[in-house]
């Protein structure tokens, strides 16, 4: 059986999580209000789908303008 100072430690130690979870909560709300806002996302999950399409675009992007770099310089020599 836990004595009273045991029972007011835990009592502490429960108060204490239950006020992190109310902060953790209050983050992802804001969190997701802001990809909501920024993004037009209303999950995380649209987000990374946000997120990997636009890496697509732009890896695509950079290969297209090496290949256009690489046909000037090949044209014209290399670029100082």
């Amino acid at each position: 059986m836990m004595n009273e100072n045991q029972l007011l430690e835990l009592r502490q130690e429960i108060d204490t999580a239950k006020n992190k979870e109310a902060e953790f909560v209050g983050e992802k709300k804001a969190i997701l209000a802001s990809l909501l806002e920024r993004f037009d996302c209303r999950t995380l999950k649209e987000a990374e789908a946000k997120a990997a399409k636009l890496q697509i675009e732009i890896d695509t992007a950079q290969a297209e303008l090496d290949k256009g770099i690489a046909d000037i310089e090949e044209k014209y020599g290399k670029i100082q």
